[in-house]
């Protein structure tokens, strides 16, 4: 059964939200499920089925850009219904650096998000290149210096090139084990660039995580 939010599927609230940014030319729901692309057809959203085969949103955007054109490919996860326009254009400034093959947010972490392995954690380099995602609570706080916490939200952008590169490589060691699909391009030598932004998200992963996103929809 779809996950619903005030009566409607999480992945319409996650498109509608998308498809209020001026700056993307087309927003499209990319699924291997029958259920959704119903649910797509009966709300007049934008669908396209992709195999069965993917283990992750990355390989499922790069099915579609073998058959569409972009500067820009994003990936907004179906399971992030709080993402806001300002967000989009703040990944996409990120990508008009050349450099960038792959991008994507982070967000000052929450006090709730700091332990909680459902809330990934990035470091970033100086120039914001990522250093590492995990599930795990970084930078470790040794001696008590009280360092910025940041969320990683569940945004990416893409050249194609990095996609075709992406399929190319093995699931990586580093990737298995968080199960964070991202860590592919790090292991791979594949730099990601991050975009700070203030406006934080909820990724609907479980069940605290979906009555803490209806809290925060009934009280907008």
């Amino acid at each position: 059964m779809l996950r619903q939010i005030s009566g409607k599927p999480l992945i319409g609230m996650v498109y509608e939200a998308v498809r209020c940014s001026p700056l993307l030319a087309r927003v499209v729901i990319a699924t291997d499920s029958e259920e959704i692309l119903e649910a797509c057809r009966q709300h007049g959203w934008d669908a396209e089925m992709t195999s069965v085969a993917h283990r992750s949103g990355t390989e499922r955007v790069h099915e579609l850009s073998t058959r569409e054109m972009a500067d820009v490919y994003m990936n907004v996860q179906g399971d992030e219904p709080l993402v806001r326009t300002e967000q989009i254009a703040t990944l996409l400034r990120v990508m008009e650096n050349p450099a960038a093959q792959v991008g994507t947010l982070m967000t000052p972490a929450a006090a709730i998000d700091i332990p909680n392995p459902n809330a990934v954690k990035v470091v970033t380099d100086i120039d914001g290149r990522a250093l590492y995602f995990s599930r795990a609570t970084i930078p470790f706080d040794r001696d008590a210096t009280v360092p910025r916490y940041f969320k990683h939200l569940g945004l990416y952008a893409y050249r194609k090139a990095a996609l075709d590169r992406f399929v190319s490589l093995p699931e990586a060691a580093l990737e298995k084990s968080e199960r964070l699909e991202q860590l592919r391009f790090l292991e791979n030598g594949i730099s990601i660039y991050v975009g700070e932004t203030p406006y934080d998200s909820v990724g609907v992963d479980t069940e605290e995580d979906l009555q803490r996103v209806m809290k925060i929809v009934t009280n907008r």
